[in-house]
């Protein structure tokens, strides 16, 4: 059973920390993508916290998340907290890496990807960064807005800086035996790529007519492309959302989805409250994203905590075995750019 380690572990997984200094993160290169521990930005198209969307791609975190709505009476994939019938963000929607940043923002999910690619051809050999997608109010297939289309979006703006679920797989029968053969790429094989992660939105979970939520709605759509040999085409890991104990995917009730899931994502506070054995991710090579790091206790300043409570927040969760460390640390870049062993 996982327990928070003492203030002097903590202290210990700090002075661990490596900071970014090269194109795939000096001195991590060789580390394969599961067993370390990154920074991520939540909400990362939000205007006040980036100006552009380059910027955050800028910061050096290596998981930016964006909001996406697909229903209603909007079109394409709308990219906004709150306005499920607009686009409010930071996107731009850059043919080139010369049209960053001087372009009209509020663009759609397509213009978040261009932008990605505009940056992505300027920075050859980027962090591996992981685009943590919230579906707001779920997929829309009937409205051509479903996990087909969004692949199909993906691939046409990112081509192949996207590292999916077909990479993953290649040579195994599904995700999971592909983890935990140790598939995941080092980071150094990583760079330069795009990996993409869907969790259901809070809209979503919330309705009570919606019966297909977006983690068995795309894991649906990876077990029929793999069946017709086309898991190449899919771009995206669904994630089991909640942090809970034992296998969460026990929830699904059909067991062919369950070896498409090698992605948890839930609140940091939980996983570490003593309830729920962590390591068992880790042990497995599962990828572990930890949200609203500042939660845990003692509680740290949501937006600007000083660096040293940041580093040492990231080493705890590191400790505690998270993959990725969330939070709106946006005006710390040193810590964004951290690079951890995960569970030292």
């Amino acid at each position: 059973m996982n327990r928070t380690r003492c203030v002097g572990a903590v202290a210990v997984a700090t002075a661990a920390v490596l900071v970014a200094a090269g194109p795939a993160g000096a001195g991590t290169a060789a580390t394969t993508y599961d067993t370390s521990t990154s920074v991520g930005v939540h909400n990362a198209y939000e205007k006040d916290k980036y100006p552009y969307f380059a910027d955050a791609l800028d910061s050096g975190a290596a998981l930016l998340e964006l909001d996406l709505w697909s229903n209603g009476f909007g079109s394409s994939f709308r990219v906004s907290h709150s306005n499920p019938l607009g686009n409010d963000n930071n996107c731009e929607n850059a043919a080139n890496a010369a049209e960053l940043r001087t372009k009209s923002r509020n663009q759609s999910f397509g213009g978040c990807l261009a932008d990605m690619r505009a940056w992505h051809d300027a920075n050859p050999g980027h962090r591996p960064i992981l685009v943590k997608i919230e579906m707001k109010d779920g997929f829309n297939a009937k409205g051509g807005r479903g996990p087909a289309e969004f692949d199909s979006l993906v691939r046409e703006k990112l081509g192949d800086a996207v590292y999916g679920p077909g990479e993953l797989t290649a040579g195994h029968a599904n995700p999971d035996e592909a983890v935990r053969a140790g598939g995941w790429p080092t980071r150094a094989d990583l760079a330069g790529k795009f990996l993409f992660e869907l969790i259901p939105g809070t809209v979503e979970e919330d309705n009570p007519f919606d019966k297909l939520w977006t983690d068995v709605e795309y894991a649906t759509h990876l077990k029929d492309l793999a069946g017709q040999g086309a898991l190449a085409r899919s771009t995206a890991f669904p994630a089991v959302h909640g942090a809970t104990a034992g296998d969460p995917r026990t929830r699904y009730a059909d067991p062919a989805l369950r070896p498409y899931f090698v992605v948890f994502d839930g609140d940091a506070a939980t996983y570490l409250n003593g309830s729920i054995d962590t390591a068992w991710y880790d042990t497995r090579h599962y990828l572990l994203v930890m949200t609203d790091a500042h939660k845990v206790a003692p509680e740290i300043d949501a937006t600007r905590p000083t660096e040293a409570e940041a580093q040492g927040r990231v080493g705890q969760l590191a400790s505690s075995h998270a993959s990725f460390a969330t939070a709106d640390w946006y005006p710390l870049p040193s810590v964004l750019k951290a690079v951890v062993p995960r569970g030292a």
